[in-house]
């Protein structure tokens, strides 16, 4: 979030490749009782490493959103054109509103300044180093946490938040990287391609199969060793 340090990188260092991951982020507990922080903190740290980027004339620059940028309600599987169709997920429109400030961001500067900006808008992600904080972790790690926990103490049973019903897609840390390693080493034209002027640089990347929340907790479930209900 520091302007000046932030700059100050990226003069000294100039860098040709930049892959901006920095975000404050959260699961649904998090983005509801901190919109404040979700909002303005990522909004500072995008237009932060914009404009320096700019200033640094780097070469490349893949931004990385969240699905949660696309409406509540919209089809699936969801497409890169149903962006901005609908209304937003109340409990994270904040961190939304953010993330599709950075897509446009990415559009703004390929139209005015031909640069070649580019948004990725990831699945779930889950891998090493993820975070299992009891109120501000993402579903994964929230449940391998609960269902870990529950197996120590010896409970009788785990509760789950909502239906189970909801349909997710989750994508290996590793998987995302090998992803974006492969367009950041596009040919030139093919990379000029998905950053023209005239289009929303946006690409999906995801692993295209998906499971229900229910799955996903028999599977924490499974594998913690947990032996209630």
């Amino acid at each position: 979030e520091d302007r000046a340090a932030t700059r100050d990188f990226f003069l000294r260092e100039r860098p040709t490749h930049v892959v901006m991951s920095a975000a404050k982020v959260g699961g649904i507990l998090a983005n509801s009782n901190f919109p404040v922080d979700f909002l303005h903190k990522n909004l500072r740290i995008q237009l932060n490493v914009f404009d320096a980027a700019h200033e640094a004339q780097i070469e490349r620059m893949i931004f990385l959103g969240s699905s949660c940028i696309y409406p509540r309600d919209c089809p699936q599987p969801i497409r890169e054109d149903y962006l901005l169709t609908g209304p937003l997920e109340a409990t994270n429109r904040p961190y939304a509103l953010a993330k599709i400030a950075g897509v446009e961001s990415c559009w703004a500067f390929n139209r005015q300044y031909g640069t070649r900006y580019l948004a990725l808008m990831p699945t779930n992600m889950y891998g090493p180093g993820d975070n299992y904080h009891p109120e501000h972790s993402h579903v994964l790690p929230a449940l391998i946490r609960r269902f870990h926990e529950a197996k120590l103490r010896n409970d009788p049973s785990v509760m789950v938040w909502g239906s189970g019903n909801p349909r997710r897609e989750f994508m290996y840390s590793s998987d995302l990287g090998e992803a974006i390693l492969f367009l950041l080493t596009l040919p030139q034209d093919r990379f000029a391609e998905l950053t023209r002027a005239d289009v929303t640089p946006l690409i999906n990347v995801g692993v295209g199969t998906d499971v229900t929340i229910r799955e996903v907790a028999e599977r924490v479930k499974q594998a913690v060793g947990y032996t209630g209900e």
